[in-house]
């Protein structure tokens, strides 16, 4: 069901990657099916190139990541094991888009946002709050298509049941941040993802964070 507060969401580009200006793909070979990625060897013609090239290339499912912030102009980060690395870190809350033949559409990718601020963080979006688009980033454009749709959800507030995480995530704790302290685990690298960074260069970039 589409979230109330969706409705009053600016409108905001859709990624699409599609064949077209000089591009196109010639031949794909999948050599992996997964639930989680598919990978692919495809043969493109490219705009620049009088040959075709043959790339690896990594299916993913598109993804969002919120930045919640409070009444107070603090930031909410969440606290989870990242199986792949080895380590426990904090991040702006994120997931992935689940409906793949609707990725792109609006009400997929804003109640996609209200759900994993919800399950993550246990907090929703205020009645007079907004969810403010932000864009979208590549987060490994030279191995994967994978995108993250980025989004300002201001004011939110405790939705009074806490965070519900899925069964395979381990999240561990949400604390709030100042954007000075943001700034400064950002600064010092303890801050890693690339979620995260993203969302800080667009809120910085957009002059919501000085």
């Amino acid at each position: 069901m589409p979230h109330p507060a969706s409705d009053s969401t600016p409108d905001f580009e859709r990624c699409r990657i599609e064949d077209g200006e000089g591009w196109g793909k010639l031949s794909v070979d999948r050599i992996l099916d997964h639930r989680y990625i598919q990978i692919e060897e495809i043969r493109y013609c490219t705009p620049a190139r009088e040959k075709p090239v043959d790339w690896t290339v990594a299916r993913r499912k598109s993804a969002v990541a919120v930045a919640p912030m409070l009444e107070d102009g603090r930031f909410l980060l969440i606290q989870q094991e990242r199986y792949p690395i080895q380590r426990t870190i904090w991040e702006f809350p994120a997931g992935q888009i689940d409906d793949v033949e609707n990725k792109a559409d609006r009400e997929v990718i804003l109640n996609t946002v209200h759900s994993e601020l919800d399950e993550e963080t246990g907090h929703q979006l205020a009645p007079d709050g907004e969810l403010i688009p932000l864009g979208y980033f590549f987060s490994s454009q030279g191995f994967s298509d994978e995108h993250v749709y980025l989004f300002l959800a201001k004011t939110v507030i405790p939705n009074g049941m806490g965070p519900s995480p899925d069964d395979g995530e381990s999240i561990l704790a949400c604390r709030a941040v100042t954007a000075d302290e943001l700034r400064d685990e950002i600064a010092s690298n303890r801050i890693v993802d690339a979620n995260t960074l993203a969302l800080y260069a667009r809120l910085c970039a957009c002059g919501i964070i000085n």
